[in-house]
């Protein structure tokens, strides 16, 4: 069975692009999928600062947020668009974990030899998609990463869920569906 990972690029209470989380884990559910939700609230680091990493080492949320990676042949990511960017706590965490390097290794493990998706949710008209292209670029040019091309941005999102946390709108929810579908054929192609 495949394995996807599922978190937000937000903490904050309340957060839609936590609810687009929870609706893209329910749909991978549909699909079979083995999925594992989690929280970055659940792997608390200090902006990365390369003094910092060479005086005290890689923090241990580091490595275990790294090690979620490894073991998902799937990663989809909700990212909350801030300034027509990514959150600094996505991109904090995204800079972490490439600097975790175990034994036997390659760089940039974590990245490499699964796919990931985007998602994102804004109560703009955009739905966060500007931040999915910052988020994208991160991950395939700095990361090495594969992102497949199908992705999910979620507008006006303040009333785009239903209170059992699915989306009102067909269209948007056929984006989230084709995202989800293109993520587990990808990823299972990975096993």
């Amino acid at each position: 069975m495949v394995r996807i990972l599922v978190f937000s690029g937000s903490i904050r209470s309340g957060s839609f692009n936590t609810r687009l989380a929870a609706a893209a884990a329910s749909e991978l559910g549909r699909l079979d999928a083995d999925v594992s939700l989690i929280s970055l609230a659940d792997y608390p680091l200090p902006l990365y600062d390369g003094d910092l990493e060479a005086s005290d080492g890689i923090p241990e949320a580091a490595l275990k947020l790294k090690r979620q990676f490894c073991a998902h042949q799937g990663i989809f990511i909700a990212g909350p668009e801030y300034n027509a960017g990514v959150t600094p706590l996505l991109k904090n965490a995204i800079d972490w974990v490439s600097r975790v390097k175990e034994a036997g290794e390659k760089p940039l493990a974590a990245y490499h030899g699964r796919v990931f998706a985007l998602g994102s949710a804004s109560p703009g008209g955009y739905g966060g998609f500007r931040s999915q292209m910052a988020t994208r670029q991160v991950l395939e040019i700095g990361c090495g990463a594969l992102v497949i091309p199908e992705s999910c941005a979620v507008a006006s999102a303040h009333q785009a869920f239903n209170e059992d946390g699915t989306l009102k709108d067909e269209r948007t929810r056929g984006m989230l569906k084709a995202c989800c579908d293109s993520l587990v054929a990808k990823a299972r192609s990975l096993v």
